[in-house]
């Protein structure tokens, strides 16, 4: 099994302050991260593993939703996790949009 009970604490004791925060949002983002590397390889093996291809399509909108809300809530904490997870910083402020 990719994902045991070892790793998800290893995960949430790393960015999560705590093993047993498994509710904060730094944790998830990066058990995400570690879910979709994971899928992304699976998916480099197995091209038309469609159904997989949809789940990782799914987890990557997630993760993105959380890291918009922390990119709101607090822009430090954002900016720590993706460092640390070397993640683009894919969050636009709300003024930079081009309205045609």
């Amino acid at each position: 099994m990719y994902l045991s009970k070892e790793v998800k604490a290893d995960i949430f004791k790393k960015h999560g302050e705590v093993e047993t925060n498994t509710g904060s949002a730094e944790g998830q983002v990066a058990l995400f991260t570690y879910r979709i590397a994971h899928l992304t390889e699976h998916l480099k093996k197995n091209r038309k593993d469609f159904s997989t291809q949809l789940s990782l399509q799914k987890l990557v909108g997630k993760r993105r939703g959380i890291l918009a809300y922390l990119y709101k809530k607090d822009i430090n904490r954002y900016r720590a996790i993706i460092k640390a997870l070397g993640l683009r910083d894919i969050i636009k402020p709300l003024g930079s949009r081009d309205s045609k």
